[in-house]
């Protein structure tokens, strides 16, 4: 999910996968094998179902709190899974599995106006023997995903979001650590193995009514990773989707400008088609960003849109939030505090938790942000996907529900109370 715009120094070590770059059959042969969307004209207007499949401590504290002890704090769905061992934790993520997410979510999202859910997996739902404390289950429950976004008329973008030694480091990648270990010994190739299960069952023609985009990966720390390896990773992701249909390939920018890809799986790059940039949007992972009043979160966000214009594929915003500081309760990991607070910025108080406990100035001030993002992600991109659809209850500018329910996030969703904040789009 969110973004740590400061990574650790780089690893030195990283294996490329090598792989003679295929001839792509051209757009017109591939009829029969499209799916239902039409990037070029239809702007995404989507939510995530985050801290569902993948576990985030912000989303759901509840699960953390009560499996961490004084002398073990359970921080990711790894040292979960490790604390409990096997049986335990798979009864306590079916549990999550089946109360977290229902129909009636899917048709509270496609009643407000949204079209697409973007969905997290692990890797570890497809694949396992790596040794990882992982439990599998959870495949189970992205096909009734699927099957509801087919009844309540949403598509869906699935998204790799944690991959093998994790491709960031971040516990929203399943393990948390120092520094990313994806890269390292046969991680690369079970990344594969995981897409190729994920895209056997979910983009094949049958599915393109639904599904119309594989994510390869969330968040690879460009910073942290060898770049030339996630290129080659990304170009060998790409073809071997392509043997099996031309569903679009969403690829991450790994916090790097989207004009770094440009020239890359372009239609003048062996003529790939249908590559999709995922660039993610939070103002809240630095001291700066979060000593930022209201007015200058909105002038950063016009600001921001020339980074959009660089790019030549079809650009969305896949992560964005109403979020305009680190306050809500576990955003910075299980347990952490805020820069906020943390660096004498301000009081937290007031400013997370359950959105109909807010004043009126801070929903006018999270309104007026939310609705400066809507119009220049629209403005400048192919479309937008919030985080999150819901969470426990504790920090309400990162769920859409609680923010709908309080008139926060405009309904409908080109309704604005503020008018244009923008002068330069």
């Amino acid at each position: 999910m969110h973004i740590r715009f400061s990574l650790a120094v780089c690893l030195a070590a990283a294996i490329a996968i090598s792989s003679a770059a295929p001839t792509i059959k051209r757009a017109d042969v591939l009829e029969n094998r499209t799916a239902a969307f039409d990037w070029a004209s239809t702007k995404i207007k989507g939510v995530n179902i985050g801290g569902w499949l993948v576990l985030e401590p912000f989303i759901s504290p509840s699960i953390f709190w009560a499996h961490s002890t004084n002398e073990i704090t359970v921080s990711d769905e790894w040292t979960l899974c490790e604390q409990l061992g096997k049986d335990k934790c798979y009864e306590t993520l079916k549990a999550h599995w089946d109360g977290f997410v229902s129909l009636q979510d899917f048709q509270k999202i496609s009643g407000a106006g949204f079209n697409t859910v973007r969905i997290p997996v692990g890797y570890w739902a497809y694949i396992s023997g790596d040794g990882a404390p992982y439990v599998s289950g959870a495949a189970d429950y992205l096909e009734k995903a699927v099957t509801w976004a087919r009844q309540t008329g949403l598509k869906v973008i699935i998204d790799l979001h944690g991959a093998p030694k994790s491709q960031n480091g971040f516990d929203h990648s399943g393990h948390k650590q120092s520094a990313p270990g994806w890269g390292d010994g046969d991680s690369i190739p079970q990344t594969h193995r995981a897409l190729k299960t994920l895209e056997q069952k979910y983009a094949i023609p049958e599915m393109q009514d639904v599904v119309i985009a594989i994510e390869l990966l969330n968040e690879p720390a460009l910073n942290a990773l060898d770049e030339n390896m996630v290129k080659q990773f990304y170009k060998d992701g790409y073809y071997n989707l392509r043997e099996i249909s031309d569903t679009a390939v969403m690829m991450h920018d790994g916090f790097w400008d989207p004009s770094y890809f440009n020239e890359f799986l372009t239609p003048e790059d062996n003529n790939a088609q249908k590559v999709v940039l995922d660039h993610h949007e939070y103002q809240l992972f630095t001291e700066y960003e979060v000593a930022l009043t209201p007015t200058e979160h909105k002038t950063l966000t016009c600001n921001s849109i020339h980074k959009y214009d660089q790019g030549d594929k079809w650009i969305i915003v896949g992560e964005w939030s109403g979020a305009m500081t680190d306050c809500a309760p576990h955003i910075n990991g299980f347990k952490l505090g805020s820069r906020y607070e943390s660096k004498g910025i301000g009081s937290c108080s007031g400013k997370s938790g359950k959105v109909k406990d807010w004043s009126d100035e801070w929903k006018n001030d999270v309104r007026g942000y939310i609705e400066v993002q809507l119009d220049a992600f629209e403005a400048r991109t192919n479309g937008w996907v919030f985080w999150n659809f819901k969470t426990e209850g504790d920090a309400g500018e990162w769920d859409l529900f609680q923010l709908l329910d309080a008139g926060v996030f405009p309904q409908p969703l080109n309704e604005r109370k503020f008018g244009k904040y923008c002068t330069n789009f």
